[in-house]
């Protein structure tokens, strides 16, 4: 089930933090992976947005190895053209202010929602501590992209009635398995059950039964792009 973008796009407050915190000049928020519709979400100014909206139509960029690997991908100096592994965006972007970028993936547990987006006018590498930070802004962003995606689902399906309607004792055991599994708290772990359910179509208590009979795990260390799937 997908959400349409304009229902999440422009949330300006989205890349506050990340320019309040962080030595950079742009930020950009993207929404990708399954959870949604590709969408941009947040861009604090027109070359971020700008350097989203390449990536996606070239299908080439720092964004794409960050989604598919769920790691950070730092480029300090994004106009070289000695590394060739993005002809076509180092091209694009040659002569912008995007002389660093740097992309940080938005995942809760395996499940992949897509990527934060930062570039700096100086070249140049985050430091340690830069890094560390972007990694704890980018954890909030997922959380509440998530929360936010759930809070647009279909009317049809009632939040707090749906797990009247499913065994509670069923729904509280998957939710210890996906707290195990994730690293995640209670609340999250449920946040992640209904994460699932509705973006696979599948109530609640059919995806807790699916945990329980071991046929869709949420440990990361199994995750890959796209997030957990049924076996």
């Amino acid at each position: 089930m997908d959400i349409a973008p304009d229902m999440v796009a422009g949330d300006q407050n989205v890349c506050a933090p990340y320019l309040e915190k962080l030595p950079i000049t742009g930020a950009a928020v993207s929404l990708f992976g399954g959870a949604a519709a590709e969408t941009l979400v947040s861009a604090s100014d027109e070359l971020a947005s700008r350097l989203d909206e390449l990536q996606f139509n070239l299908g080439e960029g720092p964004r794409w190895r960050a989604h598919k690997t769920r790691l950070p991908v730092l480029v300090p100096d994004a106009q070289s053209t000695a590394d060739d592994e993005w002809p076509m965006f180092r091209q694009a972007i040659a002569g912008t202010d995007a002389a660093a970028l740097f992309v940080f993936p938005l995942t809760v547990g395996a499940m992949d929602l897509g990527v934060v987006e930062l570039y700096h006018a100086v070249s140049g590498n985050l430091n340690r501590s830069d890094q560390s930070m972007a990694a704890v802004l980018a954890r909030g962003t997922s959380w509440y992209l998530l929360r936010k995606i759930l809070s647009l689902s279909s009317p049809d399906t009632d939040p707090v009635l749906e797990p009247a309607l499913t065994s509670r004792r069923e729904i509280h055991q998957a939710t210890g398995m996906v707290l195990a599994q994730s690293g995640a708290t209670a609340a999250e772990s449920l946040l992640l059950l209904r994460a699932y359910a509705f973006a696979n179509d599948f109530t609640l208590g059919e995806t807790a039964a699916a945990v329980l009979e071991r046929r869709l795990s949420f440990d990361t260390d199994k995750g890959r792009a796209g997030g957990p799937a049924l076996q």
